[in-house]
């Protein structure tokens, strides 16, 4: 779904959300407990003044500012008003109609930007912070707070998000198990599955795929002896592609907002898993899901972080995957295999239609928590989770694509790991353990050498000593990824640029 769709697509569920929300959602009243009830937050949606005062005096008793996620969540989906008093006042509720200029009489107020001052209103009261109708920076004011949240916000959200589609309540069970903080799992503009994914796609010889020119971006993956290319331009639409390449199960994921693409092992301890798109974000990355139990699955490390499944000890196997064009994939492997355009969808797969306008700007669509102005936003970087082999601690690292361009056989050390990178004319880098050795450059365009003489072949597999095959260099697990991506998920990476 192109982002002009996405957005279109969150107006009108939005608006259908603002109907229920105000008219459906008052719930029978209970006695507050140490928490006030969720019933009491539904109510806050009242129509009725009266109603939605009397449960903002029960939220006030028992105040926390862990109970924001609740009420931002609710603001997400309400229509914000046309008008906003001075900054400094509090205000709950608003019965006058709002002046429109040049318009008599004056038009009277959306019945959801009434409940949004109600909101705006008691955040303020309670919290101290004066940042009106701006709901970007109330989130941003949320998560630098303590993760303290009512202990049915899951459930809550469970519920909410599921006027928008009952599959999301699935997500969201009472009592859910969570790794993550659930205020930063947002909606992202469409249902489960309405990004469809590709099942079992049709593949097309490199000699058959006329649709594609040498420039076009593909991701490039080889198991075994079967190389696959899965070009930007079809797998932007759909994000996932569940295929055998080898003849092993591959659910290749593509989050088109933080640009990364990761193909997993669709086998974790012995066990199938038959993975979905959720529709809801994490730091802008996208959730999967899976099917049997409906876990949410972050993206970018491969685990159950919400759901039953939350401490099952399961972590998905990456593969390697290299980000290059079309032409150099084919030259480097004719027998190549490609998606065919014919995916049982209707799509404008013609190159950078996908999110033009998103990958042509340096704006972000959702906010994350954190950014670092080290480099742009969606500075493309390449990124790998290197494992210590003493600590057993987990290494983010990125390197810029930049650097890598200017110095194409690069070398470090991370936490006792030696590697290099080698990155072709064409942008594709690959990177290898080392193991201490070091290289000098490229002797041609599918060759390195070391500073013992010795000439290495570049494979996908394998960095492999061309007079002796016996000695082989492995290759590490990385991708590309947009810096901000990277950054929001793993804090602490070792950046190279």
């Amino acid at each position: 779904m192109s982002l002009s769709s996405r957005l279109r697509a969150a107006a009108v569920i939005a608006t259908i959300t603002v109907v229920v929300a105000v008219s459906g959602l008052v719930a029978l009243r209970q006695s507050p407990a140490v928490d006030p009830s969720l019933d009491e937050f539904y109510l806050l949606t009242a129509v009725d003044d009266d109603v939605a005062d009397a449960a903002i005096e029960v939220i006030e008793t028992h105040w926390r500012d862990g109970y924001a996620g609740i009420l931002w969540d609710m603001l997400r989906f309400l229509r914000p008003p046309i008008d906003r008093p001075s900054q400094g006042s509090s205000v709950r509720r608003s019965t006058d109609p709002v002046e429109a200029p040049g318009l008599q009489p004056p038009v009277p107020e959306h019945p959801s930007a009434r409940v949004f001052r109600r909101l705006v209103g008691l955040l303020e009261s309670q919290t101290g912070q004066r940042h009106g109708n701006d709901i970007l920076r109330w989130q941003q004011w949320m998560w630098q707070q303590p993760y303290l949240p009512h202990p049915e916000y899951a459930a809550f959200k469970g519920r909410w998000y599921s006027q928008i589609d009952p599959r999301f309540r699935e997500f969201f069970p009472d009592g859910v198990e969570s790794l993550i903080r659930l205020d930063e799992v947002d909606w992202g503009g469409v249902v489960p599955n309405g990004i469809p994914p590709l099942e079992a796609p049709e593949h097309l010889s490199a000699v058959e795929a006329t649709y594609l020119d040498d420039d076009n971006i593909v991701f490039g993956i080889v198991v075994g002896d079967e190389a696959r290319a899965y070009p930007k331009r079809i797998l932007a639409w759909h994000e996932m592609a569940v295929d055998v390449v080898g003849g092993l199960d591959l659910t290749i994921v593509y989050c088109t907002l933080c640009g990364t693409v990761i193909p997993y092992e669709s086998v974790a301890d012995g066990r199938r898993i038959q993975f979905g798109t959720s529709g809801l974000l994490y730091r802008s990355n996208k959730l999967m899901f899976d099917g049997a139990t409906k876990s949410l699955w972050n993206t970018l490390e491969g685990v159950p972080v919400v759901g039953s499944l939350v401490g099952s000890g399961l972590e998905l196997t990456r593969r390697s995957v290299v980000t290059t064009t079309w032409g150099e994939w084919r030259r480097r492997h004719p027998d190549t295999t490609v998606l065919s355009l014919d995916t049982g969808h209707q799509r404008d797969y013609s190159e950078g239609a996908a999110y033009r306008d998103y990958f042509g700007t340096d704006r972000l669509m959702f906010q994350v928590q954190a950014r670092d102005d080290r480099l742009a936003n969606k500075a493309e970087v390449v990124v790998m989770l290197l494992d210590d082999p003493v600590g057993g601690d987990r290494h983010p690292v990125a390197l810029s694509v930049a650097l890598l361009a200017r110095r194409p056989v690069f070398q470090a050390e991370v936490a006792g790991q030696s590697f290099v990178v080698v990155t072709s004319r064409f942008g594709a880098s690959r990177i290898y353990d080392s193991t201490g050795r070091q290289f000098d450059g490229w002797t041609d365009d599918g060759r390195v050498s070391d500073d013992e003489g010795k000439t290495w072949l570049v494979t996908e597999g394998e960095l492999v000593v061309e007079d002796d095959p016996t000695v082989r260099l492995a290759r590490l697990p990385a991708h590309r990824a947009f810096w901000f991506g990277w950054y929001a998920q793993f804090g602490r990476t070792v950046l190279f640029y």
